[in-house]
């Protein structure tokens, strides 16, 4: 059954921070779409954020036109071709942000992303991701959250049953465990799976997340479905009303099952 798509896509600054650090990407020809949220001084993170959206949307570029192509990294077992594909490309901009890194120290030391990918083929959808910028997915009313953060923040969820009030009051909350750029390699989670009819699925940084409860997300979306611009406006709107203490990245995608 072809599955056809409505999507869109917009960052705001946010009303605490100079400059914007996150960076998305929209590439409808390969049913891709990216969003990243960058970390360090000087820009750094804008920078790092730039590549890893840029390195990824490239590298499906060129696996699309020439499958012959080879690959920097070995397929792993267990994975299908395009779960091996996004999670090579994801690998890829580590690499290439850890050794613009390396090469200008002055400039880039210590910067890094976080990135989460979602893209169609086929008849799935596949979800690959690196540190705390989310996928959801809006299915009729429910609304599920599709990556799991590598934060500290939620390894101590995992380790502890932490009340409501200890996870709001958890000292460390920025800190995340995985990051694109801090090493020489990475560990990318990535999944799959068959999406319904009216699927959404949306991509977010942090900024979203932090300002708003995933109970008011699902109440804009349901809301505001119809539009996808004003849908992404509203959210990015409500979170600069509760504080807008970080960059806003939103990416919303609609599945449809055509007859």
């Amino acid at each position: 059954m072809p599955i056809k798509l409505r999507y869109a896509g917009n960052t705001d600054v946010g009303k605490k921070r100079g400059h914007n650090e996150d960076n998305l990407c929209l590439v409808p020809e390969y049913n891709l779409y990216l969003v990243a949220d960058g970390m360090g001084g000087h820009a750094s993170g804008e920078v790092a954020s730039q590549l890893a959206v840029e390195t990824v949307a490239e590298f499906f570029k060129e696996t699309s036109s020439d499958e012959d192509m080879t690959w920097p990294y070995k397929m792993e077992k267990g994975r299908s071709y395009e779960e091996n594909r996004l999670a090579a490309a994801i690998k890829l901009a580590n690499l290439r942000i850890f050794e613009q890194a390396k090469n200008d120290p002055s400039k880039h030391h210590g910067m890094g992303t976080t990135l989460v990918a979602s893209f169609i083929s086929g008849d799935l959808v596949y979800y690959g991701h690196v540190g705390d910028s989310r996928v959801y997915r809006l299915r009729g009313e429910t609304l599920s959250q599709v990556t799991d953060d590598h934060s500290l923040l939620n390894d101590y969820i995992k380790m502890k049953d932490l009340t409501e009030e200890e996870i709001e009051n958890f000292p460390h909350k920025n800190v995340i465990v995985r990051a694109l750029g801090m090493k020489e390699t990475v560990q990318v989670d990535v999944d799959h799976e068959e999406p319904e009819d009216g699927d959404l699925h949306l991509l977010c940084s942090d900024g979203l997340t932090d300002m708003i409860k995933d109970e008011g997300i699902k109440e804009i979306l349901l809301e505001n479905r119809d539009d996808l611009e004003a849908c992404i406006q509203k959210l990015i709107d409500t979170a600069n009303a509760n504080g807008g203490k970080d960059n806003i990245t939103v990416v919303v995608v609609e599945v449809t099952k055509e007859d």
